[in-house]
C-alpha cells in the first residue's frame, strides 16, 4: 500500500530566472504530484506536494539537481501530514 504525505520544499540556490517552476510544474504533472511552486526572496523556489511519498521522494530527486542551467545549493523539507487540499499542480 502507497502511503500519501505533504512535504514542503524550499530549494536554495541559482534556482530563479533557469526555468525551475516550469521545470518543476513538468516533473510533478508527469508524477502525479498535486500542490504549488513559486518563487521566493532570496534566490529560493519554495513548493508543495502532495501524493505518494515514493513519487515525492523521486521529486525531491529531481529538484536536487534542476535544469540545465540551475545550481541547487540545497534543498530543506519538512514532511507534513497528507490533507489532501490540492486538485492539480499550479505555478504561483
Amino acid at each position: 500500500m502507497t502511503r500519501k504525505t505533504k512535504t514542503c520544499v524550499l530549494v536554495k540556490g541559482l534556482v530563479q530566472g533557469v526555468w525551475f517552476r516550469a521545470f518543476t510544474k513538468e516533473k510533478a504533472d508527469e508524477l502525479g504530484l498535486k500542490g504549488w511552486v513559486r518563487n521566493v526572496q532570496g534566490d529560493q523556489v519554495e513548493a508543495v506536494f502532495e501524493g505518494d511519498k515514493e513519487k515525492i521522494e523521486a521529486m525531491i530527486a529531481l529538484l536536487k539537481k534542476g535544469p540545465p542551467l540551475a545550481r541547487v545549493e540545497s534543498v530543506d523539507i519538512k514532511e507534513e501530514d497528507y490533507r489532501g487540499e490540492f486538485e492539480s499542480f499550479e505555478l504561483r
